[in-house]
């Protein structure tokens, strides 16, 4: 099964090459992404390719169910390096339609450690749950997406790091898109926030 993986990375090597002879040269010499993406794990939702950029062009954290939770070390890690080392320009949070970890998270089964990662999802939940109960199957769920999305634009629109960035003049939006696995298609959820200012007029203190 390994050996797929080195056979498929040799003939995307050769292909790349050929199609463009300058690109390993510029991906060796600097990374200088303009995005910040914080996507999903699900396998069906490639950062890169759905929004046609090569490597390089988007500095990339994935999780279960796109979370932006501010006691995660390992999602601070990058978004601290994406904004003082990459000097990233929008932070993309992707969720996706039919994520798992969003149907998990309201499923009402326990499922060991990934239940206290869900756990902000749940919270969302929580919050619509009269709104939510109204709609129909896969509506519901859809919109559950769309609600998670919202809620880690305003997890990181408030994050430290985030306010740093904008207190020193840093250009710097954050956005929310939604993936449709049935179309391809990316929608965006949540318009973008680019200032403390904005995001104090938007989400509270």
């Amino acid at each position: 099964m390994p050996e797929r993986l080195l056979t498929n990375n040799a003939q995307w090597a050769r292909t790349k090459s050929a199609a463009d002879p300058g690109f390993f040269t510029r991906l060796v010499s600097q990374q200088t992404p303009r995005y910040l993406w914080i996507g999903c794990a699900d396998s069906r939702v490639p950062a890169n390719e759905i929004v046609g950029l090569d490597p390089g062009e988007v500095f990339v954290h994935r999780n279960v169910a796109n979370l932006a939770p501010a006691a995660d070390t390992n999602y601070n890690s990058v978004l601290q390096y994406a904004l003082e080392v990459l000097k990233v320009q929008v932070v993309v949070v992707c969720g996706h339609y039919g994520c798992g970890g969003v149907r998990a998270a309201v499923a009402g089964q326990r499922l060991g450690l990934i239940d206290h990662w869900l756990q902000p999802i749940r919270d969302v939940h929580a919050a619509h749950r009269v709104a939510l109960a109204a709609l129909p199957e896969p509506e519901r769920h859809n919109t559950l997406c769309e609600l998670n999305v919202s809620a880690q634009v305003k997890a990181v629109a408030q994050n430290p790091f985030v306010l740093d960035a904008w207190a020193r003049g840093q250009e710097l939006e954050v956005v929310g898109f939604v993936y449709s696995l049935a179309d391809g298609l990316i929608r965006q959820v949540e318009p973008g926030v680019d200032s403390a200012a904005a995001a104090q007029s938007r989400f509270g203190g």
